[in-house]
């Protein structure tokens, strides 16, 4: 088993608000990511469905909600490779400086009034996410030893930290897009992804040997195998890639928004039951990393039942908050994408108070399983609420912005109970020589609730709102409730790990 690579000193380091001092460097390369990512996910469907002669790209919402689930699937599924690189080639600390750098170069591309540039610059945002996100969160574990219990107050603070960003990025990226030019709203993403990096490596040395190299192989004939795969993967990519383009090209095949979105359905199915028929069965684990394994798929699913419901934030309450909402305070008319900065504030309000409680629980502390439940709750009441305000907003009435709200702090406090403690659980569930791999498999789960959240998105205007949004809010409740019954043995399960 890899040896797990932390500071000598993370137990004394208390430099950070009682937290190692590296925290502060992942802290606020964090921020400029999430600023980066929310201001460009921010006026995304808003510029995809605005009329060509405003200077949108004229798409109807099926097809801009197609590609929007597709875009924001992809920058989660690509965490995948992204671990795996990290972990076998890499070192987290290079992973997450690439990714940084095709994040910028990803913005700036959409940021040319050339169309031709959207999609490329939407793949490259998606392939520096996946070699970003994953490791970035492996490195904030292992600033601490295993049994720390500052681990999940610290990932709190961390995602404190990602809220900010996400706070600051749509209010200011989507003003410029929205008032004065969208390419400008790109841009602004794209430069804080750029300032991100600048603060990344002028901060490193409190990160001491964290994330440095990857997890050394076993042996010259392990070294040798890792090598082998990565020039297949690379070989086998560029194969299939270029033959794709061939065929289409040839006009043998169509390759379209609703056609690649469906295609990914099946990838996503078949990548998700590769890992967990891989690691429930054809690994080499101890009984106790095996059971841990069990807990993963477990959280797994209901993280992406999460996400799902959560990250329609971006494209199907975006929608609401543009068509159905009045936009107007005391006289004064805001973007609607400046409601997408709600949920980062009751974030950056209510995430200390969260890392207070779990600290201040002690012993009585919820297990993960049981603070997911209550997410998945939190999250569907949320909808049951925008059900209610959707037959309000029937017939052309705008509604008041106080609902969206509401809906936004439910949501809250379900992220809260789910996602920093998801990701703390990743860190310790994960068998240490597989643990970016893991933390991939994690930001999966978010792949497959965008996906299907873009989906639900697409049905925007073929449904009756009431009806949409009264069917995730029933779903989201009923499987909140399953997960319930099944805490204590899911716990049971986690060993020592809880």
């Amino acid at each position: 088993m890899a040896e797990r690579i932390t500071p000598a000193t993370s137990g004394q380091d208390r430099r950070f608000f009682g937290h190692p001092r590296g925290l502060a460097t992942l802290f606020m390369t964090e921020f400029w990511e999430r600023f980066s990512y929310y201001g460009m996910r921010a006026i995304l469907i808003l510029f995809m469905t605005a009329p060509i002669a405003g200077g949108g790209l004229g798409f109807d919402v099926a097809k801009a909600g197609a590609i929007y689930g597709l875009y924001t699937s992809m920058c989660y599924l690509t965490s995948l490779p992204g671990g795996w690189l990290a972990d076998r080639f890499l070192g987290q600390r290079r992973a997450v400086l690439y990714g940084g750098s095709l994040m910028s170069l990803g913005n700036f591309l959409i940021a040319l009034p050339n169309v031709s540039m959207f999609y490329p610059g939407l793949a490259l945002v998606a392939l520096g996410t996946g070699l970003l996100k994953p490791n970035v969160s492996v490195m904030v574990g292992q600033l601490y030893e295993t049994h720390d219990v500052r681990r999940d107050a610290g990932f709190s603070i961390f995602y404190m930290g990602i809220n900010l960003g996400a706070f600051v990025s749509p209010l200011a990226c989507g003003y410029l897009g929205q008032r004065i030019d969208w390419h400008l709203g790109f841009a602004l993403a794209g430069l804080g992804m750029v300032l991100g990096l600048l603060q990344y490596a002028m901060g490193g040395k409190p990160l001491g040997k964290v994330g440095l190299q990857p997890a050394p192989p076993k042996d010259a004939a392990d070294a040798e195998l890792r090598r082998r795969k990565l020039k297949v993967t690379l070989i086998v990519t560029a194969v299939v890639a270029g033959g794709v383009a061939v065929l289409h090209g040839a006009g043998i095949i169509d390759i379209t928004a609703q056609s690649l979105s469906a295609a990914l359905g099946w990838i996503l199915l078949v990548v998700v039951a590769a890992f967990f028929v891989w690691a429930l069965f054809l690994g080499d684990w101890t009984k106790a990393e095996r059971k841990r394994l069990v807990v993963v798929g477990v959280l797994f699913l209901a993280s992406a039942l999460f996400w799902c419901m959560f990250e329609q934030a971006g494209s199907t309450l975006n929608l609401f908050a543009e068509r159905s909402t009045d936009k107007t305070i005391f006289g004064f008319a805001f973007p609607a994408s400046w409601l997408q900065s709600v949920n980062a504030l009751f974030i950056i309000t209510l995430a200390p108070v969260f890392a207070w409680l779990w600290i201040r629980l002690g012993r009585r502390d919820p297990s993960s399983p049981a603070k997911f439940a209550v997410g998945l709750v939190a999250g569907g009441l949320g909808y049951a609420l925008l059900a209610v305000g959707a037959m309000v907003a029937a017939g052309g009435v705008m509604v008041s912005p106080l609902w969206l709200t509401a809906v936004y702090l439910l949501h809250t406090i379900g992220e809260l109970c789910l996602s920093p403690v998801g990701l703390s659980a990743m860190t310790k569930l994960a068998p240490a020589r597989i643990s970016s791999f893991v933390m991939g498999v994690w930001f999966l789960s978010l792949s497959v609730g965008n996906y299907l959240g873009g989906r639900l998105a697409s049905l925007y205007e073929a449904l009756p709102l009431p009806h949409l949004f009264g069917a995730v809010a029933a779903f989201g409740i009923g499987a909140g409730l399953v997960l319930a019954i099944f805490v204590k043995p899911t716990k049971k399960l986690m060993g020592d790990a809880n």
